[in-house]
Parts: structure tokens; sequence; C-alpha cells
């Protein structure tokens, strides 16, 4: 059969906010422009955003985009390169208007201006009392969002791959990325797509993990391809645990909650955030709760009859501002927990939520690689944007809100950026053989008969292992016994077998290609937290307690070949403003 081909200016590997407000640049400058998702794109992960998006505003009280820095680069753990952080944070206010003119329907205050709610980590003036920052549509801000941006796209006609699966990276003969292997989900045919410049934008992995409040679909598709590709994977030991997942289930209940008021008690009924951190209690930064939630729970004062989760109380806010500002909470919670609310407590606990680090981009989304002496080098043609990319604007520690300002700006600058490289790049470049060959490998070794194991048995396996050896507490102890463990699940892959269902449904299929990309990702994660000898922001080594600066601050970057470890140094220097330079971290 000869293999289906598509040409286009550039590709776009996912249908996220940070995708699909790339394609928006693209497209309405008259390029051609192709995005595959392996969903329908409305679903894509940014659906599920629910606090909303940070911008210094000043609608509700005082702020100003230097304050919102100084937040973002003390949320970092001083890990995030200052000048990136700058460039989000001032473009944070008109990339809000752009969306509100675009039509996304933010929730209003009564004078009719765009409503912003409290959210952790945020304060006035360096530090000073707490800000209001957080630009949300209820608690529904992602969903708004995503669905504003999908029908823009319609508008100016983008290209739509829908339910296509991402398979790997091509390269022409000059070794220069020049598009992807597709695979149609529905029939399984493979589908070649040439492009000038191709930007991944697959979003995070939070399925790595058993717990997770991710979707199914969030694998480290594109963190993976680029490993293949021989792109290191930056700071993956940073990976967020949100504080409030419900209990045992991993959904999530947005940190909106106590930026509305809610607040944590314990087993006593007891509100435990104060001693943990004294001056924003509840409202500290994500891995501050996070831990004392852990804390709590291990010093057995933990809610319920195992004593392992803390109770989230809202019911003092009223049903009315409930309804109002957390519709969806309380459906979360009635489905999902079995309680309302209005009457009584959240049983919540820390679930796997955002990675921090990934593909190592500038500001512009430009993919770039170590090139010696502290120098980078851009990968001709490759882009990254969104949470599978790493332009260090969290660091160590990502700030809520500032993950839906991170796909939306650097999406949308990684999208002018291709404008530019498309027309100063004009010619099309063909896949070479051979690398088309090693893509279309990647199938042909799932067509394996015989015994082995099913692919639902190794995923819960690995999930379980990465849960326990690399979460939210780590010592040298636990990580090396899970970097082993893990080394032998990774050697188990040659022995997936796929279920004889698979002939007539391709689930199987993608669910065996997804799991070798969780496990690239997972051994990066656990690889790179083993070698970070520190506390850090989301990192948490009880054996290595304090933050050590001389040290490790630095960038971690992980290759596949080898399970290798390289370093580069954090940008401390801003663009147009002074330096914050490291502090304790307290809050």
């Amino acid at each position: 059969m000869k293999l289906p081909k598509r040409h286009f200016d550039a590709l776009i590997i996912g249908a996220g906010g940070a995708g699909l407000n790339a394609a928006l640049q693209l497209a309405s400058a008259n390029l051609r422009v192709a995005v595959v998702s392996k969903v329908f794109p409305t679903r894509s992960h940014t659906v599920a955003a629910q606090g909303g998006v940070n911008a210094a505003l000043a609608n509700v009280l005082p702020d100003s985009w230097h304050w919102h820095m100084f937040d973002t680069v003390k949320g970092s753990d001083y890990l995030g390169d200052q000048d990136a952080i700058e460039f989000m944070c001032r473009e944070a206010i008109p990339t809000v208007y752009e969306l509100e003119h675009a039509g996304v329907p933010f929730s209003r205050l009564e004078d009719g201006k765009i409503y912003q709610r409290a959210f952790g980590g945020q304060s006035q003036d360096f530090g000073g009392e707490q800000a209001a920052r957080t630009c949300a549509a209820a608690d529904r801000t992602g969903h708004a969002i995503l669905h504003t941006l999908y029908q823009q796209n319609i508008r100016v006609r983008t290209h739509f791959f829908d339910e296509f699966f991402a398979v790997d990276l091509v390269r022409d003969r000059e070794g220069v990325i020049c598009g992807a292997l597709a695979l149609e989900i529905e029939s399984g045919v493979p589908l070649l797509i040439e492009s000038k410049a191709t930007l991944l934008a697959t979003g995070g992995w939070g399925q790595v993990f058993r717990t997770t409040s991710n979707a199914h679909i969030n694998t480290g598709d594109g963190a993976a391809m680029a490993l293949r590709a021989g792109v290191p994977l930056m700071d993956m030991e940073f990976f967020q645990f949100h504080p409030t997942g419900i209990a045992g289930k991993g959904m999530l209940i947005t940190e909106g909650v106590r930026g509305e008021g809610g607040y944590l008690v314990n087993r006593e009924g007891k509100r435990f955030m104060e001693g943990y951190a004294p001056h924003a209690k509840d409202l500290a930064s994500r891995d501050v709760v996070s831990r004392a939630i852990v804390t709590e729970v291990k010093a057995g004062r933990g809610c319920g009859e195992q004593g392992d989760h803390v109770m989230l109380k809202l019911d003092h806010l009223g049903e009315a501002l409930i309804s109002k500002r957390l519709p969806g909470i309380r459906e979360s919670s009635r489905i999902f927990a079995g309680v309302d609310p209005v009457d009584e407590p959240i049983p919540v606990f820390p679930t796997a939520h955002y990675a921090m680090g990934g593909i190592p981009t500038d500001r512009f989304g430009r993919v770039a690689m170590p090139a010696g002496k502290g120098a980078e080098e851009v990968v001709p043609g490759l882009y990254a944007a969104g949470e599978c990319a790493c332009a260090s604007v969290h660091g160590a520690n990502r700030l809520g809100g500032n993950s839906l300002l991170d796909i939306l700006v650097f999406g949308r600058l990684a999208g002018k950026d291709i404008v530019d490289f498309v027309r100063e790049n004009p010619y099309r470049r063909g896949a070479d053989a051979a690398s088309l060959d090693a893509a279309m490998s990647r199938l042909t070794r799932l067509d394996r008969q015989g015994e082995g194991i099913q692919v639902h048995q190794l995923r819960a396996e690995f999930r379980k292992c990465m849960e326990d050896h690399a979460g939210v507490f780590r010592t040298q102890e636990i990580m090396v016994e899970g970097y082993q463990r893990l080394c032998e699940l990774r050697d188990r892959l040659p022995e997936v077998r796929l279920s004889d269902h698979s002939k007539v449904f391709n689930t199987a299929r993608i669910e065996a290609l997804e799991l070798e990309n969780m496990m690239d990702v997972g051994l990066a994660i656990a690889v790179s937290a083993l070698h970070r000898q520190e506390s850090r922001g989301a990192h948490s080594r009880p054996d290595y307690p304090k933050r050590d600066d001389q040290n490790w601050l630095k960038h971690s970057l992980y290759y596949r070949e080898g399970d290798r470890m390289d370093y580069k140094p954090v940008r401390t220097k801003p663009l147009t403003v002074e330096s914050f330079p490291p502090k304790e971290r307290v809050y």
C-alpha cells in the first residue's frame, strides 16, 4: 500500500489552548496549517482548567505586572528564567483582552469589568497583602477559552485532522524535522504529513501516575517524540501535585474554592494551614499546601475511616455564592465524592496535576538544544508550546492561574514566529526514507503474535511504580528502587501483545503506543529526580531538606540515550527590570 501524504506550511500536533492559539495566528496569516488531535479539539485537556487565567488587570484590587512577575519568580523557587517570566507577565494583560474580544464569556463585576478572584501565591507590592489576579469564567474558564479558540479557528478555516494519533516526527535528508507520521484511529491507516515547520502542543503527562487529575489522553506523546528525536527534556523532576483532588479519585477541586473563601481542616476540625503558612494560610503555593496535607495525614490527623485525606469546607460560603461562582465544583463533588458542598465538606488529597518541565524552548517557542559553553542552538523548524514545553516560566513550582496564561502567551508567540520562519523558508522538505521507516517501525513492532503481557497490565504496574517512587516525598532509597523497577518494566515492552479485539478496534494499538511514550517520560522524571540532591518547589526530599542554590540553581536536562543527565544555568536576568535574587520562600 502506498503511504498517503499531505503537505502544509505548518503542522501543529495537539489542539488544546496552545495549539489552537498558534493555529489561529497561522491561519489568520493565510498559511496552510494542519492541526492533528487524537480527540475532537474541544475535548483537549485545556477544557478541564477551572479556576482562571492570571493577568494584572487590577479590576478588584490594586495590581501590577511587576508584582505578578515577583510572585511567579518566588513561586518557581527561583528556578524560573526571569526574562521569560517578565515577558509572560507583561503579555498577560493584552492576552486576556484579546480573548475577551474573541468572545470568551468571562464572569463580570457589577461595573462590567472582568471578575478576578484570589489564588494561591498571589500578592500585592512584592509579597504584601493578598492579590486578586485570576480572571475567571465561573469555574469553567478552560472550557470557555477552548471553545472560543476552536470557533475562531473554524472561522479562519484551519484544517483539522480529528482523532488522528501522531506516531513520530520525521526528518529530511539533511536531518531537519519536516513533519510527522500520523495514524487515523478509526481506520488504522497511517498518514504522512509534511510541513515547513512543526509545533508540538500535546499537553502534559499526568497519566504516568496512578492518581491524577489529568484526562486519559495526557500521556506525554510530544515529549516522548522529542526525546526520540534526540532533544533532551528539561526540569522533569518538577511535577506538581495539586493539593485538592477528590480523595481516592483524583478529580480536581479548583484552587478557586479556596480563593472564594473555602479552607482545609483535619480530623480535629482544625484549620491546619495556619501552622504551615501563617500569612497566606490556605492560599500558599501548591507545593506547600500539598506537603502540609500529606504531613497531616502521616501524623494521624487525616479524616475518614482510613484517615487518608483532609476536608475542604465551603458550606459557610452559602448556596447562592457556590451556585454562582463554583457550579461545576458542586456538580463534580456530588457525582464523584457523593457530597453536596453546600451542606458538608469535600474529602481531598493531593493528585498528580501538572508538569513544570518539558521540551526546552526560548520564549518564541523555538526548541533550543545546548551547544556547549552555555550556548544554545535552535532546532530549525521545530517548536513546542503549552504544558509539553518548558520556556521555564514555572521553574520548580507553578502558581495557579499561570498555566492557561502560559499556553496562551507562548502558543500565540510560537504561531507568530512560525509565520516568519515559513516566509523565510518557503520551500517544502520531503521526508527521508530512513526516517519514515523508523517511524513506521513503531507500528510494525505492535504486530507481534503469541503469548505476552497485555497493555493494561504493564501500564498499571508502571503507574503504580511512579506513584510509589516519584510522588510527593522522595528519598534516595525510594528512588533508586523505583528506577531499577522502571528499567525492568521498560525492558518488558517487547513482551506487549495486543488482544484479539484490536483487529477490529484500534484503541489497543493506540494504548500500546501511549504506554511506550509514558515510559520514556516516566524514566525522565525518575532519573532527573534521583540526581537532584536538594528540596526545591515540587521536588521534596526529606534526605536533602534544604534548597541548595550554590550547587543546584540550574536546569536539569535528561537525554533518552543512556538515561544521561546534563545541566545548564538559570537565566536570572530579566528583560527590563532588576533581578529578583533567591531568598527564603515563605508564605
